[in-house]
């Protein structure tokens, strides 16, 4: 009996097989997890490139928007590299397993996307390039290379809510412009602005947003719309712009 005890002890009730495979799936995990930050090293790397150029928008006039614009265009071909080889990788596991890691990043490229389609920058070849075009979804996936709103099978892609995001960021980034425009001299852009902000934040109260944090950000696009509309109606005072809509005072 002392014997089978001893025996026991020594040989202990664990297999520790079972902890050296864990430190294997360990080990595999932190390995896929460098991979990946590696990856939105370099994708953040291009989205500043991006950022860096689009931002220049608040200080040219429309005239120099083309060349601007054109200017950005290789950076976002090497982000479309880049969230290739990041699909390649993330598509190997449950999207729910890692999307966390890339989620600000991914949110940060169609953002980039959105901006440049707002400012004319993916007008067809058939139609003259003009600001104020919403890129949806589907678009900006395509712009992007990567899948958008995955149901059917657990791939990397664009959410939905990564989508929302980024709009809130053009909406807040087109109130800056419509100041810096006022300063540039075009009194017709702040108009264009208003308008396409008062549609955007429209749809966004037709959401019933479940994310706590998308839903207290869209909460402050009516902020926006008014500085915005504070924008227009000191111009219609100063009869800088001849427009009817113009003429009510911003909303309280």
């Amino acid at each position: 009996m002392m014997a089978d005890l001893t025996n026991q002890a020594v040989d202990g009730m664990i297999d520790p097989e079972i902890f050296k495979q864990v430190q294997t799936d360990i080990d595999e995990d932190i390995k896929v997890r460098d991979e990946i930050r590696g990856l939105l090293k370099s994708l953040d790397k291009h989205d500043r490139s991006i950022q860096s150029v689009l931002s220049r928008v608040h200080a040219v006039p429309a005239s120099s928007l083309a060349a601007l614009l054109s200017s950005a265009q290789p950076f976002f071909e090497q982000q479309r590299d880049t969230l290739k080889e990041l699909d390649a990788i993330a598509s190997k596991y449950p999207y729910y397993k890692y999307n966390s890691i890339w989620t600000r990043e991914l949110q940060a490229a169609s953002y980039g996307i959105v901006l440049a389609g707002w400012l004319g920058a993916f007008t067809p070849e058939n139609e003259e390039r003009k600001e104020g075009r919403l890129m949806t979804i589907k678009e900006v996936g395509e712009k992007l290379g990567v899948s958008v709103n995955v149901r059917e099978t657990d791939v990397f892609h664009l959410s939905l809510e990564e989508y929302l995001h980024s709009l809130i960021n053009l909406i807040e980034e087109l109130t800056r412009l419509a100041v810096n425009s006022v300063t540039l001299g075009d009194y017709q852009r702040p108009m264009l602005i208003s308008k396409f902000v008062k549609d955007l934040h429209a749809g966004f109260q037709l959401l019933n947003l479940k994310n706590d944090a998308l839903r207290r950000r869209s909460d402050s696009i009516k902020y926006n719309v008014k500085k915005i509309e504070d924008v227009v109606y000191d111009l219609a005072l100063r009869k800088l712009i001849n427009q009817t809509d113009s003429q009510a005072p911003p909303s309280q």
